[in-house]
């Protein structure tokens, strides 16, 4: 009987094993079968790049997972608006001088928009069978404040001497004094470099918001890679004077900017 007895443990605790055996997770692996909403990882971090139809960002995202379903995030972003009358073009010449080739230009622009951007948001997974065939998709929302980093533009323009006969060219920003010249596509050479007029931004405070569907590959696993495709506003609480309003134009600046988007991101979860 106590052969029997001790058998029949030895069995027992074999089987036990055998079961703790295939249950145990391997590391980078979340426990995610059909009657489990257990986690094993609890952040995330991402960085993304954002196509938008007026403008485009690059941003990182650190969350915090909460649930299988749910995950809270922080982003921060900077990008650029254009406003939705600028068209670029270039007439590609060549200064003897220099040899240097000119620039795209923007005709009309007196000043870029760089906005900087802080959102606090959620990402809310819509399907349980999703994450089983490893692609789980859900919405992302997000909001927060904005500010409006706006430098002024400036063009390289063909200038005269007092006498008039010889042009040299001279990098110059929008005035009311120098309108005519500014404003005369013949005398535009190209665009200035970037770094001109950095050191004269200026701030216009406002905020932004979000809505997207967000697809993500291998929602529980280690390696972050997702996608996501949504629409956005952007409000500044004063319009943001990016193209040169004239009386005999139908131009028209505005507080407020209205998006398309699409990002992708790769990151680490832990």
């Amino acid at each position: 009987m106590k052969k029997q007895l001790t058998a029949t443990l030895a069995i027992c605790c074999i089987s036990f094993s055998l079961v703790l055996g295939q249950t145990r997770l391997e590391y980078g692996q979340n426990n995610y079968q059909e009657n489990s909403k257990g986690i094993i990882y609890n952040k995330e971090l991402g960085f993304y790049a954002k196509l938008q139809t007026r403008g485009f960002g690059l941003g990182a995202s650190i969350g915090t997972i909460k649930t299988y379903y749910l995950t809270r995030f922080i982003n921060i972003e900077i990008g650029s608006l254009r406003h939705i009358r600028e068209y670029r073009q270039s007439f590609d010449f060549q200064a003897p001088a220099t040899n240097r080739i000119s620039r795209a230009f923007v005709f009309g622009k007196q000043n870029a928009l760089y906005p900087l951007r802080v959102g606090f948001g959620e990402k809310r997974y819509l399907s349980e069978k999703a994450k089983q065939k490893g692609l789980a998709i859900g919405i992302s929302y997000e909001a927060g404040p904005t500010l409006g980093l706006v430098k002024p533009y400036y063009l390289d323009l063909w200038q005269t001497e007092d006498s008039g006969l010889e042009y040299f060219i001279r990098s110059e920003k929008y005035t009311e004094s120098n309108a005519d010249v500014f404003l005369n596509v013949g005398r535009i050479y190209g665009a200035s470099g970037f770094a001109k007029g950095i050191s004269e931004m200026k701030i216009y405070p406002g905020a932004h918001a979000k809505l997207g569907i967000h697809f993500d590959w291998g929602a529980y696993d280690e390696m972050l890679k997702a996608v996501e495709a949504g629409a956005m506003v952007d409000f500044f609480f004063k319009e943001v004077p990016i193209m040169i309003e004239t009386s005999d134009s139908d131009v028209k600046n505005t507080p407020l900017f209205l998006n398309l988007y699409l990002h992708f991101m790769l990151g680490k979860r832990w």
